[in-house]
């Protein structure tokens, strides 16, 4: 006989989330679903912290801020901000959350792309790069050294949502559950009763594999476009049909590491990978 699975939906950060909770003797369905809710409201809480979009949110504080100019953030915002600038400089300026400039130059409203006027990127030039920001540990502090920066977490921030509703469920006592932000990022803790681990699909269906203790993020033109761009050389990624897939011990990591293995040279991902060898880990569809 098998074991139930409950699962819980939540549209939140510009997507959904979900969360699948097997059930088991200490959980039922009933504590199942308000463990869920629990994962709900951090996720929000986080989102209000976060988005760049959420005026007042500590992100959107910082996008206001001048060369020189510091802020106190919260500790999830310096989590993300201090994995943001660890992987711009492990990926080789690949993975940069500073490019919010380049999308504003490269893509119209309708999401279309365009030749920016030279003179204007440019002008973008001076404020992208995360050598640009420094953190201070001590006090939580960011402090700033260009002006017209734009910090957006797009492609870190619902993988942190993710470790966070981890965090979650294990003071819930869940330790067995598979947590999905929209498809693209996946964290899978523990194995349902009587199996090995969780069974997964890629985003485009192609491969399936078991995930265990372990976070597995892609990215890919499938569903926005020419939407990611290059912080190297200032121009998008060029659309291809290939999709790039990270496995990491946490979703923030596998996250970051799918967008930046989009950029990176093949040789630059096998010697990420090959450096921390046994945590993260490259697949390519």
């Amino acid at each position: 006989m098998s074991v139930p699975l409950h699962g819980f939906q939540r549209e939140a950060m510009a997507t959904s989330f979900e969360v699948i909770i097997a059930e088991s003797a200490e959980v039922d369905a009933l504590y199942a679903a308000q463990a869920a809710e629990a994962v709900f409201e951090e996720i929000l809480r986080l989102e209000d912290e976060l988005s760049r979009f959420r005026q007042g949110s500590y992100i959107w504080q910082l996008n206001q801020l001048s060369a020189g100019q510091s802020l106190n953030v919260s500790l999830a915002t310096w989590d993300c901000l201090s994995l943001a600038k660890t992987m711009f400089e492990e990926s080789d300026g690949a993975f940069d959350i500073t490019i919010g400039p380049l999308m504003h130059l490269w893509r119209t409203e309708d999401g279309s792309l365009r030749e920016p006027d030279p003179e204007r990127l440019a002008l973008a030039r001076a404020s992208i790069g995360s050598q640009l920001f420094d953190l201070d540990e001590t006090n939580l502090t960011v402090t700033l050294k260009a002006d017209h920066m734009v910090f957006d977490l797009g492609a870190v921030g619902k993988g942190y949502a993710l470790d966070q509703a981890a965090s979650i469920l294990d003071q819930w006592g869940v330790g067995n559950a598979l947590l999905n932000a929209g498809d693209s990022t996946l964290l899978a803790l523990g194995q349902p009763p009587g199996e090995d681990a969780w069974g997964v699909t890629l985003a485009d269906g192609a491969q399936a594999m078991t995930l265990k203790d372990r976070a597995l993020s892609g990215s890919g033109f499938m569903v926005k476009g020419a939407h990611i761009m290059n912080p190297r050389t200032l121009r998008p990624v060029a659309i291809q049909v290939q999709r790039s897939y990270a496995l990491a011990p946490s979703a923030a990591l596998s996250d970051a590491l799918s967008t930046a293995f989009m950029v990176m040279e093949p040789t630059e991902v096998e010697a990420l990978c090959g450096k921390y060898a046994g945590l993260v880990e490259a697949v390519w569809v």
